[in-house]
């Protein structure tokens, strides 16, 4: 059996799910491995809060090994299946209070670092704009945050961001146009420039 659980292949997925219903531990291990890091990346990016990210993505996962017999993979790929068990609990918790910032770099896995030759006025100036994107991000509405989350930390295309937040692709859609327009309300210059750096990954 691969091991490689870093971009694990439809196969791959397939077979530790056919093991994990035999009683394999090991499998269900893999793909706790596999998938672990990503949906915490999700439930952090859409709750903004370190512990409760921590015990929604322990929580989908739990309900996911429990049902796993459930899953019917040709209605969606695993991902897909996972991470609306993800979304449905994270929507549980929207009533708390959010803190006032989150590191960016947890939801779309730190694509932005900044080059080698990059002079102290040009970090300080990228450091700026990355903490207005940070507050914009936090401002926006939970379903407008979660599709952002999905496209750009995650690379879900429209029909499976769709699934996910069960909605039509074309709301999905909506939704990512609504956030664009809002972001770029939101943040100074500096600060769209990294937002069009990032919807450019």
């Amino acid at each position: 059996m691969t091991t490689d659980h870093d971009n694990p292949t439809h196969e791959c997925i397939s077979e530790w799910i056919a093991s994990s219903l035999r009683g394999d531990q090991s499998a269900y291990q893999a793909l706790y491995e596999a998938f672990a890091p990503g949906l915490y990346r999700l439930c952090y990016g859409i709750l903004l809060n370190v512990d409760d990210a921590e015990d929604v993505s322990q929580e989908a996962f739990v309900y996911a090994f429990k049902n796993l017999k459930r899953y019917d993979p040709s209605k969606s790929a695993f991902k897909t299946w996972l991470y609306t068990i993800a979304i449905c609990r994270c929507r549980n918790l929207y009533r708390r209070q959010r803190p006032p910032l989150l590191d960016i770099a947890s939801i779309w896995g730190n694509p932005l670092a900044a080059p080698h030759s990059e002079t102290p006025e040009a970090m300080y100036a990228r450091q700026d704009a990355r903490q207005q994107l940070e507050h914009a991000l936090c401002r926006l509405k939970p379903a407008l945050r979660e599709a952002v989350v999905l496209r750009y930390g995650h690379g879900l295309t429209y029909r499976e961001i769709a699934e996910v937040m069960e909605c039509p692709p074309k709301t999905a859609e909506s939704r990512l146009r609504l956030a664009h327009d809002a972001l770029r309300i939101l943040l100074e210059p500096a600060g769209i420039g990294l937002l069009e750096e990032l919807l450019s990954y």
